[in-house]
């Protein structure tokens, strides 16, 4: 009998119901691919400097983080967040992007409303605190069954 691999995640709290697209200031050196996501540049001029990162229906993340409020505001960035935290933490994309995804986070949240000592407040709290969670854990076990 072939064991099944798997390891254990954390709770989960949304799921995008419909596919979700974005145009987005991250240029990846190469196109990348994943089950739920998948980021490219754009390939035409008139866009400029941009990427384009597709979200998949049924993609799930954890939603804003730590003491946050899950407002309507706070939902956008925090998907893209999240899906950018778990690009870098499965070295599809370079931990060297860290910055420009928080400074993404803010982006969106003021875009969709929230007040800017908020966002503020969001931005800092990631940039002070959220760093290891761009990083996969070493210690991360994988555990076989039966």
């Amino acid at each position: 009998m072939k064991k099944i691999k798997y390891s254990k995640l954390g709770g989960y709290k949304y799921r995008l119901e419909k596919s979700y697209s974005f145009v987005i200031d991250i240029l990846p050196e190469n196109k990348i691919s994943h089950e739920y996501f998948s980021f490219e540049k754009f390939g035409f001029e008139k866009f400029g400097n941009n990427g384009f990162l597709y979200i998949t229906k049924n993609y799930a993340w954890d939603g804003p983080s730590g003491p946050a409020i899950d407002t309507s505001d706070f939902m956008r960035g925090s998907l893209i967040h999240d899906v950018l935290y778990q690009a870098m933490r499965l070295k599809l994309l370079p931990l060297s992007y860290r910055k420009q995804a928080d400074d993404i986070l803010y982006k969106i949240c003021r875009e969709d409303g929230m007040p800017k000592w908020r966002a503020s407040y969001v931005y800092w709290a990631v940039r002070l605190f959220a760093g290891n969670d761009a990083k996969r854990k070493q210690d991360e076990k994988i555990y076989e069954a039966p």
